[in-house]
């Protein structure tokens, strides 16, 4: 299995984030699939005829994706791990734009052996940067608000866990095949791959709407772990029940759907878009009715539905 050998500073050092390149490159990989996760189908259906029609209008661009995608690895130039958080698309593009076309195409080579002719072509980098662009623009962008309020959300989740639960319980479940083995030991893929020493190096762990995880790096000094934003943050938030939104007022009936599972005010804030100290009155209104509970966790409150809560959007809902 795939594991990173990191020491104490290494891991004080780590921080989660997000990325619009990493978001447009689990895009186009969830574009080009067709197996995706029940949360992503409908946004692929909504963009697939235009992705494949676009790929199909640029020979080049159609051979470089066909071949940086292996079984289990993915061409180092597409998934360089940005250098500061909150970069725009454009600064985390530059890096992919600088490299020449020797570069492009030996990570092509290591991918998926022998190239076509087709890939003989100059300017790979450029095509592979407007390939990026076109799924950011033309899928991603104007719904980018949402979906960065969704990826925080996981992020504050994760981070509040790390608070409470040390490393293991922030990476417990985060996704297939990661998790801290403690020893300085973090395996980030189930992969017969060598362990690979980041001591003194820095790490990044990425939310995102992916199918999966992957390892990233920029070499030599920074690594990275995508991770599959979970579930039920992924999806689209689901209709809220009238006779719900009548009883509570919708504010209040968003969170109360939500807290199925706990959360934490700042968690919240971050998945609705909603004001914190807005959230902070609804739950306190929520929890004078007794429909949630509440529990310190670390330097979070959590809070989720009581049984009465829980019996209130049940019945709602049917």
């Amino acid at each position: 299995m795939g594991e990173f050998i990191v020491d104490a500073d290494v891991m004080a050092r780590t921080r989660f984030g997000i990325s619009q390149l990493t978001e447009s490159l689990a895009g186009l990989v969830i574009l080009r699939s067709p197996d995706v996760r029940p949360w992503h189908r409908d946004w692929r259906d909504a963009h697939v005829d235009a992705f494949r029609a676009r790929v199909a209008a640029d020979p080049v661009a159609e051979a470089l994706v066909a071949h940086a995608f292996g079984a289990s690895w993915t061409a180092d130039f597409l998934t360089v791990p940005p250098t500061a958080p909150d970069q725009a698309l454009e600064e985390e593009l530059a890096y992919l734009e600088s490299l020449d076309d020797d570069r492009i195409r030996a990570d092509l080579e290591f991918v998926a052996g022998a190239l076509p002719p087709v890939l003989t072509a100059t300017g790979l980098a450029s095509t592979a940067a407007e390939l990026l662009r076109w799924v950011w623009q033309h899928t991603l962008s104007d719904d980018w608000d949402r979906r960065s309020r969704v990826l925080r959300a996981d992020v504050v989740s994760r981070t509040a866990r790390l608070s409470s639960e040390g490393w293991s319980g922030a990476l417990d479940g985060i996704a297939p095949g990661v998790r801290w083995l403690s020893n300085g030991r973090l395996q980030v893929n189930a992969h017969p791959y060598p362990p690979r020493d980041i001591r003194g190096r820095d790490l990044l762990l990425i939310a995102a709407h992916s199918r999966g995880s992957w390892v990233s790096w920029r070499l030599p000094d920074t690594f990275a772990v995508v991770y599959p934003v979970t579930g039920m943050f992924a999806a689209a938030p689901l209709p809220l029940p009238e006779p719900l939104v009548r009883l509570l007022g919708r504010n209040r009936a968003r969170l109360l759907a939500r807290l199925g599972t706990p959360s934490s005010t700042s968690a919240l804030a971050a998945g609705t878009g909603l004001p914190i100290g807005s959230v902070g009155g609804h739950l306190r209104v929520l929890l004078d009715a007794g429909l949630l509970e509440r529990r310190r966790s670390g330097r979070e409150v959590l809070y989720w539905r009581s049984s009465a809560g829980e019996s209130l959007v049940q019945a709602s809902a049917d």
